[in-house]
């Protein structure tokens, strides 16, 4: 089965749904800093972060806000380009569906909130990973996937290659 451009551009818009629904979903049931204990490794919480992952530029006066807007735009336009010139592989064009989609769910909270909503915490006692979001999830199994696919596709080349020689 090929899929098109399409279908790959109604998956990205199904991870900005649900990335929004279940962000919408915690406001409405946390406080800000508020946590929910759901098991002795993994909590619910509600925090904004007006920076990158792992709060990187955070701390800084408001500019960054545009920076990662201004980022996410251009890199999704670039996975764009890419996704319509792979779009009946399937492993390249479900890697930038995902990312596409975590990155319009994120820049969606920035314009809206000015701050990404992040809700999810795992941790070990106090140890923890910092908070994150359905949409960073996806951003991140993205990315995974294309090294998977440059690396498959790598292996299928080196062989042709040592062909021609």
């Amino acid at each position: 089965m090929k899929l098109r451009l399409g279908n790959w551009i109604g998956l990205s818009a199904i991870i900005v749904l649900v990335d929004q629904w279940t962000k919408h979903l915690v406001r409405g049931a946390l406080r800000n800093g508020e946590v929910i204990h759901v098991t002795d490794y993994f909590d619910l919480v509600l925090a904004f972060n007006p920076g990158a992952a792992f709060s990187f530029l955070a701390d800084q006066g408001g500019w960054q806000r545009w920076f990662f807007v201004a980022l996410a735009a251009g890199i999704c336009g670039w996975l764009l380009r890419l996704l319509a010139r792979h779009q009946h592989e399937l492993l390249q064009p479900l890697s930038f569906a995902l990312i596409i989609g975590g990155a319009i769910g994120n820049v969606i909270d920035r314009f809206v909130f000015g701050a990404v909503v992040d809700f999810l915490y795992f941790h070990v006692g106090r140890y923890g990973w910092p908070a994150f979001n359905v949409a960073d999830s996806a951003i991140c199994v993205g990315v995974v996937l294309m090294f998977i696919a440059q690396l498959r596709e790598s292996r299928h080349a080196a062989p042709a290659q040592e062909k021609l020689s």
